[in-house]
């Protein structure tokens, strides 16, 4: 399998064009970089970028989808090409999107998906914690999280469902700072999960990377033929890609993985954001690159599934999973199993 990558095009006033069959990057008329069509699965721009027309027919009969987010990370838009993908499999996600029960064992799975994975980050950072106090708080969030998991089987419907998933949510975050170095505590403190916008330096950090990684499972999604609309966990809602987000909830604790290593590692700090009016603080300068470039290492990282013989890139377990869904909507499986961390 190849891992299909990403071109993060993030210099403002670029300029990105076809040139033959390669994209070529130019800043202010001085070529930046060359990247043979063929090696992308997606280009994501930041910002005030340029992109030509034809580029852009390019990437649509190539299959490489063109992503616009604002300076700050914030999605704006999506090119495709012509949708791809079994009209009969389509068929079948909408009429399931609409049956209560098989949306609700869907949905569950996610949820229970995401806080198993959510607990081992605790579970190992109890192991490795050299304090005795920041080890029992730790394994008191884990514990926590495994009464949510005995409690999913009980959700009747999926509002108590969402009610469990938000408590475990509470609980985990509640538990995350703890994994920081202690010198870095003060200045990446979180009261909680907030965005839109973010309210302090790590949730800055938690929703660029989740923007990044919502992308792939997006594309991933689109892939495997799926209509990335139509969900069972996530509520559907006009421009909501539901079931993208569906199926980045079980990758959640891979995503924050990546922002404690950033931030414990020293390679983002705390002069790294900026606050502006109203309190919304936003990553900005040189650091978001350093966000890309590891999250770019890191999706090429081997990881072992349970169902497969061999070892996935990270960056192709959202397209594993979204396969193994789209043999569940066929009726090729009783159920969708999420991937969970060993």
């Amino acid at each position: 399998m190849q891992l299909l990558n990403t071109l993060y095009v993030t210099t403002p006033e670029s300029y990105i064009h076809l040139d033959n069959d390669t994209l070529r990057v130019e800043v202010e008329k001085t070529t930046r970089l060359r990247v043979p069509l063929h090696h992308l699965g997606a280009v994501v721009c930041f910002g005030y970028v340029s992109v030509s027309l034809p580029l852009m027919h390019r990437l649509a009969d190539d299959g490489i989808s063109l992503v616009l987010l604002d300076s700050h990370g914030r999605f704006k838009a999506r090119l495709e090409g012509a949708v791809s993908g079994n009209v009969l499999l389509r068929q079948a996600q909408h009429g399931l999107g609409r049956d209560p029960a098989f949306a609700l064992a869907v949905a569950r799975n996610c949820v229970a998906g995401k806080v198993r994975n959510c607990r081992q980050v605790l579970l190992r950072g109890s192991r490795e914690a050299k304090v005795p106090e920041e080890a029992e708080l730790l394994s008191r969030g884990a514990a926590d999280l495994a009464a949510t998991l005995r409690a999913l089987p009980t959700a009747a419907d999926l509002d108590t469902l969402r009610g469990f998933e938000g408590e475990a949510a509470r609980q985990y975050f509640a538990a995350l700072t703890t994994l920081l170095r202690a010198s870095a505590r003060a200045s990446f403190r979180m009261d909680g999960r907030n965005r839109r916008p973010p309210r302090d330096r790590i949730n800055a950090l938690l929703s660029f990377v989740y923007t990044l990684l919502m992308n792939d499972c997006r594309s991933a999604v689109e892939a495997a033929g799926l209509d990335p609309q139509i969900g069972f966990l996530h509520a559907v809602r006009p421009g909501r890609a539901a079931l993208a987000l569906d199926l980045m909830e079980e990758f959640r604790a891979f995503a924050d993985r990546l922002v404690l290593s950033l931030i414990n590692r020293g390679q983002v700090g705390a002069n790294d954001f900026v606050e502006r009016e109203g309190g919304a603080v936003l990553l900005e300068g040189d650091a978001r690159k350093t966000v890309l470039v590891a999250y770019q290492e890191r999706k090429q990282e081997n990881l072992s599934h349970p169902l497969l013989s061999e070892p996935v890139p990270f960056g192709l377990l959202p397209h594993v999973q979204a396969r193994l869904l789209a043999r569940t909507l066929r009726g090729d499986t009783a159920e969708y199993l999420p991937y969970l961390v060993r």
